[in-house]
């Protein structure tokens, strides 16, 4: 079944993402440059609630499926490199740490992809490294959505920076680790 509870809350975090971008083209006498920060974080947010969601409603309904297996990674690499390419725009995050994290979540899925098709996806699984990866870049990306001091004294644009060049550096990592897995099956035609 395509669309069960789980995909439609899936496909919601991809609605999401034209929201997340336009937000900062709306006329700043509709919304503050402050109020356009608040937004988009908690449009980013929700998106992330989402993503814990659709996987517990599968697993409570026991409406697992081969779609929504695929749709859910999907939505997340897309969430995030939206939100990725507002930031590039805006100025708060270097364009060598986005094509690292985008180039990465691309490389990745076709890594997985081609890893499918021979039969070895479990050698790809997702490892630690990536759930490092993961957490590092989705506090990141939040802080510097909102930017602004947090209670006066949280430089998260600082903040942000920081875990998100971490994330970079995780990514790369990731990614070695996973290319590495993958290299002894190299040799077999898929």
């Amino acid at each position: 079944m395509l669309l069960n509870i789980p995909n439609v809350v899936t496909l919601s975090r991809i609605i999401l993402i034209p929201l997340l971008i336009g937000i900062y083209y709306f006329p700043e006498d509709w919304l503050s440059w402050e109020g356009k920060n608040l937004t988009s974080t908690g449009v980013f947010i929700f998106a992330g609630i989402t993503d814990w969601l659709d996987g517990f409603l599968a697993r409570r309904l026991n409406q697992m499926s081969a779609f929504g297996a695929f749709l859910d990674p999907v939505a997340d690499k897309l969430i995030v490199a939206g939100a990725l390419v507002v930031l590039l725009q805006l100025g708060r995050v270097d364009a060598l740490v986005a094509l690292i994290i985008i180039g990465r979540e691309i490389a990745i899925s076709a890594l997985r992809e081609w890893m499918a098709k021979v039969g070895q996806s479990a050698s790809v699984a997702v490892a630690y490294v990536g759930k490092l990866k993961t957490v590092a870049q989705m506090v990141a990306i939040p802080l510097l959505l909102f930017h602004d001091p947090l209670f006066g004294v949280l430089d998260c644009q600082w903040l942000g920076t920081i875990l998100i060049n971490v994330a970079a550096v995780l990514t790369v990592a990731s990614m070695l680790y996973y290319l590495r897995k993958a290299l002894p099956y190299a040799s077999v035609r898929g």
